[in-house]
């Protein structure tokens, strides 16, 4: 699909500008953590092919958005889904992209990546969001030292993963309807990913994702409840860290024990982010 060079409302973000894009958005982290660190992600490793724009008022309107916000969406057409920034107390900056006629088709549903929950409230003053799921966003400053699997039993392994890995990996997956196979055979091949082998079986995983954050992390029903979950999470969170990256996960509101495991490694909840369906109203 042709990649177009400027919107209504936007224009198009030459990636010898990227850098500084990153470096502007610094100054409202943590709520810019997420868009940072896709951008960081993007020039150091490429894993999927992003275009990023900026308000054409930037930055004096400091709203940003990148097209795909997801890897896979019903058409995979490149502006159906987006990832959006903006301070949560300039939300008011949603109107320029609920506006915006040339990049997107304003009769069209929008996909819309786990986002800041104020943005999202913006966007339903136009849109009717859908298929809403919710997700805190928790992060850690200062990673575990002991990343050591010494203790786990003889049969079983903490091992780096491969691509050949990630049919088994996504066939699990709960949000597989918006993150394609081929993502994680990229993300593998270029960005930490552990698993937990049992006598010679992947039993539970963990990946860094295309946005910096430490992501799907799944155990296969038959070897919940043994404790592997922090193993992986110790050493990602590190190998993350040490990247150069700030480790971050984001957590269900729901899921106790994901808050409880990461809790433990020092993780603190900073906002709450949205996934959704946009249905024009």
């Amino acid at each position: 699909m042709e990649i177009v060079p400027e919107g209504k409302n936007f224009r198009l973000v030459k990636e010898d500008e990227l850098p500084a894009l990153a470096d502007f958005l610094v100054q409202y982290m943590p709520e810019s953590l997420k868009f940072h660190q896709t951008i960081q992600t993007y020039l150091n490793n490429k894993v999927w092919d992003f275009h990023f724009y900026v308000a054409k008022n930037w930055p004096e309107d400091p709203i940003c958005i990148h097209f795909p916000g997801c890897t896979s969406t019903p058409n995979n057409l490149t502006y159906e889904s987006v990832t959006v920034f903006c301070p949560s107390d300039r939300v008011e900056l949603v109107d320029l992209l609920t506006t915006e006629d040339i990049l997107l088709d304003l009769s069209q549903p929008l996909y819309l990546n786990f986002t800041h929950e104020a943005i999202v409230n913006r966007f339903e003053k136009y849109y009717e969001a859908q298929d809403k799921i919710a997700g805190d966003v928790y992060v850690c400053d200062n990673p575990p030292e002991d990343t050591s699997a010494d203790d786990l039993p003889p049969d079983v392994e903490l091992v780096r993963l491969q691509p050949e890995h990630m049919k088994a990996v996504h066939d699990l997956y709960p949000a597989s309807d918006i993150e394609c196979r081929e993502v994680f055979e990229k993300l593998v091949a270029e960005l930490p990913a552990y698993g937990i082998f049992v006598e010679g079986k992947l039993a539970a995983w963990m990946v860094q994702s295309y946005y910096g954050a430490m992501f799907s992390m799944q155990t296969r029903p038959e070897f919940r409840r043994k404790g592997y979950g922090i193993y992986l999470a110790r050493r990602l969170t590190k190998e993350v860290a040490a990247r150069g990256y700030k480790p971050f996960v984001v957590i269900r509101p729901e899921n106790d024990a994901s808050r409880s495991l990461y809790s433990k490694l020092g993780f603190e909840k900073r906002f709450r982010t949205v996934r959704a369906v946009l249905h024009p109203r």
